[in-house]
C-alpha cells in the first residue's frame, strides 16, 4: 500500500486546514487508518485514527474537539480536518495504514501496528 499525504501549509493560529491521504491499494477499506505527527526535536505522536469502515474514531486529547478524521473508501482516501489550529500543532503529519486486532487505544496508539506510512506533509501554524 502506498500512501500520499497532502494538504499541509502555512497558516495562522485559529485557521483551518484539511489534510488528505490517498492510498494506492484497492484493499484500502480493509485497513484502519491513523494520523501521526512529529514536531522538530520531538518524538512522533499519535493524532487520530479511524476504523476500516469509518464507524469508529479515536483522538489524542490534544486535538479532541478541534480535529476530525474521516474517510471515503470509494476514493481510497482518508482526511484530517483541522480547525482552530494552534502554534503547537506545527509538525510534519503522517498518515498510516494498519490492521488492528481490535480498534482500541492499546493498538491504535502503537505506531508499530501500522505497516504502511505516507511521506508526510508539513503543517506550520504561526502564532
Amino acid at each position: 500500500v502506498q500512501l500520499q499525504a497532502s494538504g499541509g501549509g502555512l497558516v495562522q493560529a485559529g485557521d483551518s486546514l484539511r489534510l488528505s491521504c490517498a492510498a494506492s491499494a484497492r484493499s484500502f477499506s480493509t485497513y484502519d487508518m491513523g494520523w501521526f505527527r512529529q514536531a522538530p526535536g520531538k518524538e512522533r505522536e499519535f493524532v487520530a485514527a479511524i476504523s476500516l469502515l469509518g464507524t469508529r474514531t479515536y483522538y489524542a486529547d490534544s486535538v479532541k474537539g478541534r480535529f476530525t478524521v474521516s474517510r471515503e473508501n470509494a476514493k481510497n482516501t482518508v482526511y484530517l480536518q483541522m480547525n482552530s489550529l494552534k502554534f503547537e500543532d506545527t509538525a510534519v503529519y503522517y498518515c498510516a495504514a494498519g490492521r488492528m486486532p481490535t480498534f482500541q487505544a492499546q493498538n491504535i496508539l502503537d505506531d508499530v501496528r501500522y505497516a504502511y506510512w505516507g511521506q508526510g506533509t508539513q503543517v506550520t501554524v504561526s502564532s
